[in-house]
This record gives structure tokens, C-alpha cells and sequence, in this order.
């Protein structure tokens, strides 16, 4: 009886204390308010392309996302705890490919240029490629799609890797593990094998006339301020880290990280990737042939060889524990 007559809690009272309506109102401008700086930052400086700054908005990005979802401080702190170091060391990366352009020895380029005219039948692809398609002055459709092609590079690892933060954090470490030691591997072999990409080659005399053709592109589109990915794309630039080429490594690098659990979709876009780049690599006279090759290789042997040694580790996580059963 004296359940029934104690009055009952009102229907849409929740507990604890109610949300001050200025947090409300901060979750529902957070996603605008960082849109609209980003944009103008696109109107005032171009696309992003320097590491750090790419981090940057990277980061803005997910501590928008925060806020947006509701995270207290705790969300802020395990954003900065995760990405801050990310950043320092692609930020250091780019200062030590910068200081590897000025090597004791001199660029390699004879091997890559006599491998690509084996290839090739006598004559290089990227010269086949250009005499047939490219028309100075005059981009074609395809062209355009190599420009898109080729700045992925700079951001679309980034993005993946925000992703998977946020959705599956073990996915996102053991990716990070694979672009960090792909990326150090790359800049390793810099320093032993500095090597000259095909328009250097071209410009040395070597090759006939080669314009690279996304800076070109660029150009005559009107985005001048897009030529900073020519010019400091890293803060420290190095025009003789071309072997590997890591605009090819990472492509290959998301078709082998993700393939064995990929729907068909998926796995038909995770193929065209690597391909579409190396086609725009060779065509915009970025990379010889087997500067890709040895990309995709450097993929392969780092992916492949860090899930062996996970394996490896769980195995014997396990080993441990039924011998503690035991």
C-alpha cells in the first residue's frame, strides 16, 4: 500500500545536473565554426600541404568531433595524448628528409633510367606516356584526375588513420605502426641511395623535356598557391628522395593492411589506388618505374613483417596464460 500511494518520479527528469545551455549551444557550432575556418584558410593559403599544418587541422578536426559528441575534457586529453606525438615525429621526419638531400655522395639515376628503358623496350614510360597524352597548355580530364591522385599523398593516410581513432583504436595503432616504420625505412634508404626522380634527370640532359605535370596542371588552373607541394611540401624539401617512392608505398601500404577483412568494393578501390598513382607517378615524370616497384616492395615487407610479429606476440600471450592455468 505505501508503494502506492509514494508519488512517482516525473517522466522526463533525468539525473544529475542539466547541461548549461551554452555547452549546448557550443556542441551544435562546433562542426560550422570549424568548417568555416578551414575554409577560409583554403581561400587564404591554398591547400594545406606541410605536415604540421595538415596535423593541425587533423587535430582540430577530431577536438571538434569532442565537442560535438559531448566529451569532457578527458575526450581533449586522449585526443592530444594520441596524435601530438604522431605529429612530432612526421614533423621530425620531414626536418631529417630535408637535411638527406645533402649527402656525401652523389644522386643515383643511371640504374633507375636503364631499368626503366628495359621496361620500357628501349624508350622510357614516362616519355611514351607524355608524348602521347600530355598537351602543354591544354590539361585534359585525365590530367586533372592525376592532380587529385597525386595530393591525396598528403592527407588521405592522415584521414583514414582519424577514422579508425575514432572507431577502432587497435586498428588505428597497428596502422600507425605500419606508416611509421614504412616512412623511416623510406627516409633510411634516402640517406644511403639518394636518387634523382625523372624530371631532375630530364633537366640534367639525360632524358628529353619532361614537365612535371601536376605542377603544370596546377599552375594553369590558377591555384598557384598549390605549388607549395613542389616547392616545401615538407618544410625541408629533398628532391633526390625517390627511392623508394613513398607515393606509391602508401597506397600499397592500405591494400595489404586491409585487405584480408575488406568487403569487394573495398578491395576493388584498395587495387586501383596503387595503380592510379603509379600511373600518375610515372606520367607526371615524378617516379621511374622501379622507384614504385620498390615502394610497393617496402609496403609489403613492413606490413607483412609487423602482422607476422603480432602473431607471433599473441601466440605467445597465449602460451603464457595456459601455462598459468596450468
Amino acid at each position: 500500500m505505501t508503494n502506492l500511494l509514494r508519488p512517482a518520479p516525473p517522466p522526463l527528469v533525468r539525473a544529475g545536473r542539466p547541461r548549461p545551455a551554452g555547452l549546448a549551444r557550443l556542441r551544435l557550432l562546433a562542426w560550422p565554426l570549424y568548417l568555416a575556418a578551414f575554409g577560409w584558410y583554403l581561400h587564404a593559403n591554398g591547400l594545406p600541404s606541410a605536415n604540421d599544418v595538415v596535423f593541425c587541422w587533423l587535430i582540430g578536426a577530431l577536438l571538434t568531433a569532442a565537442v560535438h559528441s559531448g566529451h569532457g575534457p578527458r575526450g581533449f586529453l586522449l585526443v592530444l595524448r594520441d596524435w601530438v606525438p604522431v605529429m612530432a615525429a612526421v614533423w621530425t621526419y620531414s626536418l631529417l628528409r630535408g637535411y638527406g638531400a645533402h649527402t656525401p655522395w652523389a644522386p643515383h639515376w643511371l640504374p633507375q633510367l636503364s631499368a626503366d628503358r628495359v621496361l620500357g623496350f628501349g624508350a622510357t614510360w614516362t616519355v611514351r606516356l607524355q608524348h602521347a597524352l600530355y598537351t602543354p597548355g591544354s590539361p585534359h580530364w585525365y590530367d586533372y584526375a592525376a592532380v587529385t591522385v597525386y595530393l591525396s599523398h598528403f592527407f588521405l593516410v592522415f584521414v583514414i588513420l582519424a577514422v579508425l581513432w575514432r572507431r577502432h583504436h587497435a586498428r588505428y595503432r597497428r596502422l600507425l605502426a605500419c606508416y611509421l616504420a614504412l616512412t623511416f625505412a623510406g627516409f633510411a634508404t634516402y640517406l644511403l641511395y639518394p636518387a634523382d626522380p625523372p624530371w631532375l634527370v630530364a633537366q640534367e640532359g639525360h632524358l628529353p623535356a619532361l614537365p612535371r605535370v601536376v605542377s603544370s596542371v596546377l599552375t594553369q588552373s590558377g591555384l598557384p598557391q598549390a605549388q607549395s607541394v613542389f616547392e616545401n611540401g615538407s618544410q625541408f624539401a629533398n628532391d633526390v628522395a625517390a627511392m623508394p617512392s613513398l607515393h606509391s608505398a602508401y597506397p600499397a601500404m592500405l591494400l595489404f593492411f586491409f585487405w584480408p577483412t575488406a568487403r569487394p568494393w573495398l578491395r576493388a578501390l584498395l587495387v586501383a589506388y596503387p595503380l592510379t598513382m603509379a600511373f600518375t607517378l610515372v606520367y607526371g615524370a615524378e617516379h621511374f618505374i622501379v622507384d614504385i616497384l620498390a615502394g610497393w616492395t617496402y609496403a609489403a615487407v613492413v606490413v607483412f613483417g609487423l602482422r607476422w610479429l603480432w602473431a607471433r606476440r599473441t601466440r605467445q600471450a597465449y602460451g603464457r596464460a595456459d601455462l598459468a592455468a596450468c
